[in-house]
């Protein structure tokens, strides 16, 4: 149930972390890749060739709304359809609420957002076609909690998963699965500011009843059966994969 050979996989935010890893394990699993990221995804591909499965590098800018459909396009045409997509590409901007710029709230609104709901659009149209398709979106503890001086990527987070929830009422009797995958406190570019303050990172592990910070490779297994037969009657769940943070 968990074989993805002969599946098409089209992943965002590929340059490197979740990913980056997400990706490989989509193709460890069988599937061919279309890893899309604004500054390319060298070492993805990379990887998933040399498991001998086809990928294709695919570099565009998510934010650029407009741009979308012709993205999609591409990558639907390179291995001739999507069978899963993977909403991953996203941003933080770390400012006080009270100091947070229009401009920084507007680009994280946009990619982590608008882009995933044009996409997951895009996708699912395509998808209702085929009859068949899995979506599996990125969402974040901060889809359940608040955060503390993010509150751009806290309402997107928050919205990623109401997203979800309402494309699967939609979708689900059409044969496609739409979920999405909450990951805890992860060792990646975008926590780099709390994994370089010795204090808070030693509070935030104390807490983690696991012991320890997530790293990419622990999206593999969950973004795998999200995106194969295994999950074909999950409709809407949000999977916490977080080291239990949520449970403590």
């Amino acid at each position: 149930m968990f074989n993805l050979q002969g599946k098409t996989a089209l992943v965002t935010g590929t340059s490197g972390g979740l990913g980056q890893a997400m990706a490989v394990g989509l193709a460890e699993a069988g599937a061919n890749v279309v890893a899309v990221s604004s500054s390319g995804s060298a070492a993805a591909v990379g990887q998933i060739r040399g498991l001998g499965r086809e990928a294709e590098d695919l570099q565009a800018d998510l934010s650029r709304l407009d741009e979308l459909g012709d993205v999609f396009e591409r990558a639907a045409s390179r291995f001739g359809g999507i069978d899963i997509l993977v909403n991953n590409a996203g941003i933080i901007r770390r400012t006080p609420a009270a100091q947070h710029s229009r401009e920084d709230w507007q680009a994280v609104i946009d990619l982590n957002l608008n882009a995933v709901f044009y996409l997951s659009q895009l996708a699912g149209a395509h998808m209702i076609e085929r009859g068949s398709g899995k979506i599996v979106n990125i969402a974040s503890m901060l889809s359940f909690q608040g955060g503390i001086n993010v509150p751009g990527y806290t309402a997107s987070k928050h919205a990623v998963a109401g997203l979800t929830k309402a494309l699967a009422n939609e979708w689900a009797s059409k044969g496609i699965q739409v979920n999405a995958i909450a990951p805890g406190y992860m060792e990646t570019n975008n926590t780099a500011p709390i994994l370089a303050d010795e204090a808070r990172y030693r509070s935030i592990t104390e807490r983690i009843p696991a012991g320890r910070w997530g790293t990419p490779d622990d999206l593999k297994g969950p973004v795998v059966f999200l995106a194969s037969s295994a999950s074909d009657y999950l409709n809407g769940h949000v999977l916490c994969v977080d080291g239990g943070w949520l449970a403590r």
